[in-house]
This record gives C-alpha cells, structure tokens and sequence, in this order.
C-alpha cells in the first residue's frame, strides 16, 4: 500500500506535471470532491478536463514539489510549476510566454485514494507574466480593502 505521501507524490509529479490522465483513474476515488475554483464538474473528470487543457495551452508544463507536510489522511505541498503558453489558455491566445508560478495543494486520502483536493495556484503571478495585469483601479480598490 502507498503512503498518502507517495500518492501526492504520484499526482503532482505523473499525473499534473506530465499530464497522464491515468493517474487520475488509478489514485482517485469514485466519490472524489475537487475543491479549488473554476474545476467544472468539481469531480475527476474536472481535474482531467482541467489537465488537459493546461498541458494543451502549456505543452512543456511541469510541477516541482518544494515542500511536504504531512498530518493524518491530509498531504500539503508546495510546488513551483512552469510552462510556455504555446496553446489557448481560456479566453488568451498563445503568447510564447513563460510562466513560473506557486502552487499550493492539499490533499486528503482515504485507503489509498484521493477524496479530496483544494489546489491554489498563483493566479495573479501567471497573469502577470503572460501579460494580463489587472486595471490599476482594481488594484488600488482591493489594496484599500485589505488595509
């Protein structure tokens, strides 16, 4: 049997980083719950819509674990992912661009399968560097909000 640490490890690094969808269909329950936003449906068919989609836009992605924790049935990691947008990514045609972004995932296990995940990339960071910067009045209404 894996360890939840080994089966994080086999996620972010087979099955995020390379794109191999059977990962998906090997480690994830059949009542797994996506909890990280814009995942539609929020189940394993999402994640594998999701992965897809950023291999096709990002055809040289890859996630690098920096950091582990884990507590009980729960796995924290935090990864660098980088990619080159050579692909649509949403609404964005291919811009040639480099990313390098951090990415924040937990993920809980039960028997040796994936139940639950909350992912929470960066997304300020990959706008930026793809050349999406938010208008400067969004910018200094939500720095009023937070002071």
């Amino acid at each position: 049997m894996d360890s939840n640490e080994q089966l994080f490890r086999i996620i972010i690094e087979e099955g995020f980083s390379t794109g191999d969808l059977s990962v998906f269909d090997e480690y994830v329950s059949r009542d797994f719950v996506e909890h990280q936003y814009g995942f539609n449906p929020p189940n394993v068919e999402g994640v594998k819509k999701a992965v897809e989609s950023l291999h096709n836009a990002f055809p040289d992605f890859s996630m690098v674990i920096e950091d582990i924790a884990v507590n009980d049935d729960k796995v924290w990691g935090r990864m660098t992912a980088r990619g080159t947008q050579h692909g649509q990514f949403g609404p964005m045609p291919p811009t040639g661009r480099k990313i390098e972004i951090t990415v924040i995932d937990i993920m809980r296990f039960r028997e040796s399968k994936l139940i639950e995940h909350w992912g929470v990339p960066d997304r300020f960071a990959s706008m930026e560097q793809l050349g999406l910067k938010p208008p400067p009045k969004f910018i200094m209404k939500f720095m009023r909000m937070i002071k």
